[in-house]
């Protein structure tokens, strides 16, 4: 499971630090969830200034809110659920899915020949922009499971429905965007998680 990048322990002992005003304790926490955020933030809004906003205020919810976190609180989730909330509240009331959006580049890039650069980028773009033309609801449950690779019960939980919604629109957003991307893939397999 990706949603925690920190050993149980090692977390419950950055929490407990960061309520006291560790700084280097929270500086930790940043290192091991910012990215990631950012990747799962920019992918919702398909707009990295607006991603790049909903992770700086859900940065400052976490400095805000820490002290009064209970001592087991799993960090990870917390600030995943964070974040998709502002997200659903900025697309109430900024009407950001009737806005257009471009797509950001979020695939690490590795030594390729130009053939497989060329292969890689097609593809990339196909699967981005099916992703993106996804409703909200669907694209953040395979961000979480597919990317974040979480368990559909923890997923649920951020999104605040039950394990079985959340299975169900794994399942509706994995033959949509199968539909989407239709045969051009081959025999590429997606990997978005149980």
């Amino acid at each position: 499971m990706r949603c925690n990048s920190v050993d149980r322990d090692t977390e419950l002992a950055l929490l407990r630090a960061v309520q006291q005003g560790d700084a280097a304790a929270f500086d930790a926490i940043h290192a091991a969830f910012n990215t990631r955020l950012f990747g799962f933030l920019a992918r919702l809004t398909r707009r990295r200034e607006i991603a790049e906003e909903l992770l700086e205020e859900t940065w400052l919810r976490f400095v805000r809110h820490a002290a009064r976190l209970e001592p087991n609180t799993q960090v990870g989730a917390w600030l995943f659920t964070v974040a998709r909330n502002l997200h659903v509240s900025y697309c109430r009331t900024r009407l950001l899915e009737s806005a257009g959006a471009g797509v950001v580049d979020l695939w690490p890039r590795i030594q390729e020949t130009p053939f497989e650069i060329t292969a890689r980028t097609e593809l990339e773009g196909r699967i981005e922009s099916a992703l993106a033309d996804l409703p909200v609801t669907l694209r953040e449950a395979l961000l979480l499971v597919g990317v974040e690779e979480m368990q559909p019960s923890e997923a649920a939980v951020i999104c605040g429905i039950s394990a079985e919604a959340m299975r169900q629109r794994v399942h509706r957003a994995r033959t949509l965007l199968a539909r989407r991307l239709g045969d051009g893939l081959g025999g590429v397999r997606l990997r978005t998680g149980a």
